[in-house]
């Protein structure tokens, strides 16, 4: 019954009864002559309690039928969202209240949805089973959907709730929805710039142009949200360029009239581009020399002005000042610009910031973690002076456990002014994990392989993994856990089990059977350098050797007990251990064995790599290695002995390089190693999406020096080289590698290929 006919119907009803009061004693007060409520009736109701309804009302029995309190108690009735309709009316002595109850919603679903499960759409909706059915809701929980929608590019979709009756005051709730096309961004305009092109900057934003072959991307729909981070991103390029007065005008995304497409047009204003000037470090903290803080200062006169830079060297100078024993330090880059000569000098102060100490960390969301695993990645602890790098790098360290979905610090007053509480909230996710994994490649042929893994057990930090390798050349099973805090010392101890059999036929005419385990810890020395500690008993057994095999081959079947201790040494200073892209990795490993069993030599190893960004897309490598094995009274196992080619040296095929029995074509390895390659890694042009880089590149090196030799040894100490062209693209199916190389020095005696392929994936 509509809520107006109601209020009139009430309306006239009191005016009928105040003109009969009136009628029968005129002379009277008004006030005295109003009818006064004796009784409240309730009409109805089937679930709701007759008296929880009269708890709803302005009036209460023995209170004047007051007009404005009666309108109040209707909207309050309304206002529950129980009732679908109210009347309220009054009868003699006796408010009269009528109701029809809301439904109850017995059951939720979801019809003509593909592109998202119904679980997706539930968590959206408010509604629930069991609560009370109403119209404002249902209508709130369309435009939820619809939005969810919107996010996943489907701004056609249509949405239209349903019902269906049921007994006992129940009903269904539909969602029939029309899911839509997804809606593309059909094109991305430019307007106001003049530095760069449409093309370069459509390279710089997130959202991308749909074309035919962008089937393994969304960005290509339209997002409001990440429309809004292609404005930064924008600001962000041209400040890094020197367009220090850059600033977008506007984002505009126009929706074609059919509803499939948008249209997205920036514009811009670029404003001129600065060059540095004076570039100076001031200091009002006692005793610091600022002179001596010049090589953690990127900014140099006579470049290019680069917002990012800056905040590089704030925080550069932060850490730095703050190890340097001033705990409570601020850094505030003074900018000041010159605009007609287009110069910007910099001036950093460094001053005392405020006196703040941490007062306590709170750890929300670890459902299952423990919280010494999260505070134990803590740079700073309670009662420590505030430091918001050594914050920033605990944050990193507790997202680099790769326990959550999400880690977020954030600070709160504590409770005087100079107390901060830390807070951090994280968000679990599973760490189990049961993969399989299938590939190809040219030195191993197919292969496949099944992991079992729980990276944190019993929510410790612990790392258990049982693995399976099966392919064309080597069978392997290993088993492997890692407490990283061993004794509740920052030390990570483990052990390893394993058992690996490698089919070497084709190189060498044997077949190697390895069965042992190890113990190993390492641990921070510094914050870039790592020590590690090892040792490792291992039995090999030289079988299968073919009849026509190498002598040297022959003389080393059966058996032997190998007691390994090892350390190492890594210093690592990239800037991404997945894609480095800067920074260089160093790394020395000393092996050592004798300590009981049949080998025994002493070996040593020495790894580098250099990356470096030739722009922004494109990166130099250089890397080398140099190894040296001496036997200890004995000669070296072939086994232990080094092999260059293959993956190590592209152009050559695996163990193709070094000393060789050319009677047999037997690789019998050597004892001295180095080698090298140059390389540089480049976009192909293709939208960034598809994960496909290029590289060329020339490795070199060589493998010399046995124990023994004779005439039929071919052992020469000269230089091999190759260049060639590879590229990478990790693929939805996996990484996929090619590279093409030819060999141009080498011997004639070596094992040389042109192509080389790798692929794999997990699942």
């Amino acid at each position: 019954m509509p809520r107006s006919w109601l209020a009139m119907t009430m309306t006239a009803t009191m005016l009928a009864s105040t003109a009969i009061a009136h009628a029968q004693a005129p002379v009277a007060p008004p006030a005295a002559q109003a009818v006064r409520i004796d009784r409240i009736q309730v009409n109805g109701n089937q679930r709701i309690e007759a008296e929880t309804i009269r708890s709803y009302l302005s009036l209460r029995q023995g209170d004047p039928a007051d007009p404005s309190l009666i309108d109040e108690s209707l909207k309050t009735l309304y206002g529950t969202g129980l009732f679908a309709d109210v009347a309220l009316r009054v009868e003699g002595n006796t408010l009269v209240v009528d109701v029809v109850e809301n439904p109850v919603i017995n059951r939720i679903d979801f019809e003509g949805n593909r592109r998202l499960e119904d679980s997706d759409l539930e968590k959206e909706v408010l509604l629930r089973p069991r609560t009370v059915y109403t119209r404002t809701r249902v209508a709130q929980d369309v435009e939820r959907l619809q939005e969810v929608y919107r996010r996943n590019g489907r701004y056609a979709a249509r949405i239209d709730p349903k019902i269906i009756q049921l007994d006992q005051n129940r009903v269904d709730l539909i969602f029939e929805i029309e899911e839509g096309p997804r809606t593309e961004v059909r094109k991305i305009s430019f307007t106001g710039n003049d530095r760069f092109s449409d093309s370069a900057l459509r390279d710089v934003v997130l959202t991308t142009e749909a074309r035919w072959y962008n089937f393994f991307t969304s960005n290509d729909t339209y997002d409001p949200d990440r429309l809004n981070y292609d404005r930064e991103l924008l600001r962000r390029f041209y400040l890094k360029n020197g367009y220090a007065d850059f600033s977008v005008q506007s984002a505009v995304a126009e929706l074609a009239p059919e509803g499939e497409e948008f249209y997205v047009t920036f514009v811009v204003e670029e404003g001129e581009r600065y060059k540095l000037g004076k570039v100076d470090v001031q200091s009002t903290l006692p005793g610091l020399d600022t002179a001596t803080l010049s090589d953690v200062v990127e900014t140099e006169s006579d470049d290019w002005y680069d917002a990012t830079k800056v905040d590089r060297t704030v925080e550069a100078l932060t850490t730095e000042v703050t190890n340097r024993g001033y705990p409570f330090v601020r850094v505030q880059p003074s900018v000041s610009k010159d605009r007609e000569t287009h110069v910007i000098n910099i001036t950093y102060n460094i001053d005392e910031g405020p006196r703040n100490f941490i007062e306590r960390i709170e750890v929300n969301g670890n459902a299952r973690t423990l919280d010494e695993v999260i505070r134990r990645e803590f740079r700073v602890a309670e009662g420590d002076p505030f430091n918001a790098e050594r914050i920033r790098t605990s944050r990193d360290r507790v997202r680099n456990l790769d326990y959550f979905d999400k880690v977020e610090v954030t600070t709160e007053p504590g409770s005087d002014p100079d107390k901060t509480v830390v807070k951090v909230d994280v968000e679990e996710k599973s760490t189990g994990e049961i993969s399989f994994g299938v590939g190809y490649s040219t030195g191993s042929g197919p292969l496949g392989d099944v992991g079992i893994r729980e990276r944190n057990l019993l929510g410790r930090g612990q790392d258990l993994r049982l693995g399976f390798t099966i392919s064309g050349d080597e069978q392997l099973i290993d088993l492997s856990f890692t407490e990283p805090y061993f004794l509740n010392r920052d030390v990570a101890a483990g052990f390893d089990v394993f058992r690996r059999e490698i089919d070497r036929e084709d190189e060498s005419g044997y077949v190697q059977k390895t069965t042992g385990g190890a113990l190993r810890a390492d641990y921070w020395l510094t914050p870039s350098l790592r020590h590690g500690l090892k040792y490792t008993l291992r039995n090999d057994e030289v079988t299968d050797v073919d009849d026509d095999a190498s002598r040297y081959i022959r003389e080393q079947e059966g058996d032997r007990l190998s007691s390994i201790v090892s350390q190492t040494f890594t210093y690592d200073k990239r800037d991404s251990k997945v894609d480095p892209r800067d920074g260089y990795l160093l790394r020395l490993t000393q092996d050592l064995a004798g300590l009981g069993g049949d080998a025994k030599y002493a070996r040593h190893r020495v790894d580098a790599a250099w990356y470096y960004p030739i722009t922004d897309d494109v990166v130099g490598l250089v890397s080398g290695q140099v190894g040296y094995i001496v036997g200890l009274g004995e000669d070296v196992p072939i086994n232990d002995r080094f092999f260059l080619g293959g993956d190590s040296l592209r152009g050559f095929a695996t163990a193709g390089v070094g000393p060789r029995d050319v009677e047999a074509g037997d690789a019998l390895g050597g004892n001295f190693l180095y080698s090298g390659t140059v390389e540089v890694g480049f976009p192909l042009g293709l939208p960034d999406d598809y994960d496909v880089r290029g590289r060329v590149f020339s490795d070199f090196g060589s493998v010399t020096e046995l124990d023994d030799s004779g005439p039929e040894i071919r052992d020469v100490n000269s230089i091999r080289a190759s260049i060639g062209v590879g590229l990478t693209w990790i693929s939805p199916f996996g990484p996929i590698r090619l590279d093409a190389a030819q060999a141009v020095l080498k011997e004639d005696f070596d094992d040389t290929e042109v192509f080389r392929f790798s692929f794999g994936t997990r699942f």
